[in-house]
């Protein structure tokens, strides 16, 4: 209402001030229930000026588009939520599925958003196996090349991230943003040989 830029409100009021709260949540000045309370706070901010930035604008703004979500029969977003805060404070539009997510959806979100990034997460490791169903499903439509996959939560390793052809990591929240951002910086397109 007041005319000013949308891109300078995301950048501004948001993505700055978000840096800073994961730098606080990392040195211990806050802690889960204020990360979880901003990052929501943060996103439904976004969810009201997004929609008036040009496309051009928001690519360079966001930094990136991510969906998110909890593997299938996993009820838990703890983890998930601490990593979609993680990376809209280093500024990536973040889609979260929630929790209970199926392979097709988080493949067929990752189409509709236009993301670069499909982060899957579980803390159950009777659900790992239907992650290797959403690489399978990208590589069987022919649409591996155009999603990093990303992998996380307390079962999961690098070595099993390898056997199921993703392209990351993260061993915690502010690991998976780092590897977000490298992802995404880098010159190398997915997929990968080795995450």
């Amino acid at each position: 209402d007041a005319g000013m830029d949308p891109g300078t409100l995301i950048r501004e009021g948001i993505n700055a001030p978000m840096g800073d709260v994961g730098k606080s949540f990392q040195e211990g000045e806050i802690f889960l229930p204020e990360l979880i309370m901003i990052g929501d706070a943060a996103r439904a901010a976004s969810d009201v000026i997004v929609p008036h930035i040009a496309v051009d604008e928001l690519d360079s703004s966001a930094g990136g588009i991510v969906v998110i979500g909890t593997i299938q029969g996993d009820m838990h977003d703890i983890g998930k939520n601490i990593v979609s805060a993680y990376l809209m404070a280093t500024g990536f539009k973040v889609k979260d599925l929630g929790t209970d997510v199926t392979p097709k959806n988080f493949v067929q979100a990752a189409v509709d958003e236009k993301a670069d990034v499909i982060a899957i997460s579980t803390l159950l490791s009777t659900t790992q196996p239907l992650f290797n169903q959403i690489v399978r499903t990208l590589v069987d439509s022919g649409q591996r090349e155009k999603f990093y996959v990303v992998v996380g939560g307390g079962p999961v390793t690098p070595e099993w991230a390898e056997e199921i052809g993703a392209d990351g990591y993260g061993r915690d929240a502010a690991d998976a943003a780092d590897l977000t951002r490298q992802l995404l910086s880098g010159d190398k397109k997915p997929p990968f040989g080795k995450p």
